[in-house]
């Protein structure tokens, strides 16, 4: 009998099967991503400034690939996934540190449960503790230790990261101008919008997001598009031309 990497019935499936979710959660992470203060990685490949959009739905097809593969399938995902890092530290001649690996991971971890929050429904514990576990494998794939047991003992570690690891840079200035470059006006404020709704208000006050997200009375509205099958043409105004098949495959449930 085949072993999933992530259960059929589990809530990780119904987040990470559903584009609206998982673009609002690389809304958070581009956020957090351009403070962290492991950046110059990035920036290193050049792949994230050069191209975010193609970075975004790269790591979007890795992370569905474990999600709904086999669990021996996921896990050689994950072994590629390591196997590039490691490739570039060759290079850099130096280590990406342990908290910035971790620093991804809880990203992932909390923008995963908050997006599923903002469009569906809030979740329980067991299930916050579900997608905790989920990714904690994934983590100790990657060969991470002294990862969360469990979503209290995760909240806690992820607020010391948050308070430890961001700092606005030359490199954050940088990224946004990048973003705002490959999206154009109109879907950058929409980006910034998504960011304040999502983020912890930690990164509101360092990057200057404002108050309380234009996007918030819509959710509703946007939630009554999906029942009248117009949420597709909703994201293809507000994603470029370019990328109509990346955004179509994104609910699309992977086989297993």
């Amino acid at each position: 009998m085949t072993t999933l990497f992530v259960d059929q019935k589990s809530i990780v499936r119904k987040i990470w099967g559903n584009s609206d979710t998982i673009l609002l959660i690389f809304a958070g992470a581009s956020a957090e991503f351009a403070l962290n203060k492991a950046v110059d990685w990035l920036y290193f490949t050049g792949k994230l400034p050069n191209d975010p959009l193609g970075r975004l739905f790269s790591t979007v097809a890795y992370a569905r690939k474990i999600v709904f593969e086999e669990e021996e399938k996921a896990l050689q995902a994950i072994g590629t996934i390591k196997a590039i890092h490691t490739s570039v530290e060759t290079k850099r001649g130096e280590s990406i540190p342990d908290w910035a690996y971790k620093d991804v991971l809880f990203m992932l971890i909390d923008y995963s449960i908050k997006s599923y929050e903002i469009l569906e429904r809030d979740l329980t514990l067991a299930e916050k503790n579900e997608v905790l576990h989920v990714f904690r494998r994934v983590g100790q794939g990657m060969g991470l230790v002294k990862l969360p047991e469990n979503y209290a003992n995760f909240e806690n570690i992820r607020q010391a990261h948050l308070q430890s690891n961001l700092v606005y840079s030359e490199l954050t200035q940088d990224l946004y101008k990048q973003y705002r470059k490959h999206l154009g006006w109109f879907r950058y404020r929409t980006l910034l919008e998504a960011q304040l709704l999502i983020t912890p208000i930690e990164l509101h006050f360092m990057l200057n997001l404002g108050g309380i997200s234009l996007l918030k009375p819509l959710v509703p509205l946007y939630k009554l598009s999906k029942t009248l099958n117009i949420d597709r043409l909703l994201k293809s105004l507000l994603l470029p031309n370019a990328y109509k098949k990346e955004i179509k495959a994104l609910n699309s449930s992977i086989s297993s």
